[in-house]
């Protein structure tokens, strides 16, 4: 049997990569070569869009704010997109911190990237419903992606294998293949320490977990969740399962 691999090892995009092979509910395994997770789609190449092309990814899910979908748009042809805007808040969230005159540390920047997680939570809900409202309506390939690929789409990725019940172990260890996987930009206008840069350009365990805590400190569970926040119930996930599981 070939090993497909999770990277598709792209040019123009270094966090595209296959959910895959992950064994969800009842040890069934996630499809291959049909949920792909990206940083932004922007800068393509020639060959990847033909490997896209014979992927035949169909679907593309957008959850960038507006000056970043502008300022980078999507380049597959023939694909429908589909905007699940959330702004980004890290960038204002440094900006504060620098006009109150205080040091931008490894510290702070780690509880500005916790609190984005809870955000997705707290605030933008209805954005990834949304998203599981697409999940539902057919099963052509499609791939979802932010900026980095890393925030945004990292709890979305979160939230579709937890739907998917693939073990939360292997979603953290899927989360985490960002820092071996995406390329950060070297450019840093804010000439702020590379520390710091690391933190805002790679994932750590505790910004997923801080989203999580959010779940099960305001609706118990993640199945909870799930159901009262993105409609996602059990008919719901028996529908997932019967899209994006094997057999």
């Amino acid at each position: 049997m070939q090993t497909l691999k999770r990277s598709l090892q792209l040019s123009g995009a270094t966090n595209f990569r296959d959910l895959g092979g992950y064994a969800g509910q009842g040890g069934r395994s996630v499809r291959w070569r049909q949920l792909f997770r990206s940083d932004h789609l922007a800068d393509l190449t020639p060959e990847d869009l033909r490997l896209i092309d014979r992927l035949g990814v169909a679907r593309v899910f957008d959850f960038r704010g507006k000056t970043e979908r502008l300022a980078q748009a999507c380049a597959i042809p023939g694909a429908v997109v589909h905007s699940l805007a959330i702004e980004p808040t890290v960038v204002q969230g440094l900006k504060t911190l620098i006009d109150a005159g205080q040091l931008v540390t490894v510290d702070n920047t780690v509880g500005l990237m916790q609190q984005t997680y809870r955000d997705f939570v707290l605030d933008n809900s209805p954005r990834f419903a949304e998203f599981f409202g697409h999940l539902l309506a057919d099963d052509a390939p499609l791939v979802f992606h932010c900026t980095a690929g890393k925030d945004r789409t990292g709890f979305a990725a979160a939230l579709l294998l937890e739907a998917l019940g693939v073990p939360r172990a292997v979603i953290l260890q899927d989360y985490l293949l960002t820092n071996d996987y995406y390329q950060m930009p070297k450019a840093n206008p804010a000439g702020l320490p590379q520390e710091v840069m690391n933190v805002l350009w790679r994932v750590q365990a505790n910004f997923l977990e801080a989203a999580f805590e959010v779940v099960e400190a305001d609706f118990g569970s993640v199945p909870r969740y799930l159901k009262e926040a993105l409609g996602v119930d059990a008919q719901a996930q028996a529908r997932l399962a019967a899209l994006y599981l094997q057999g």
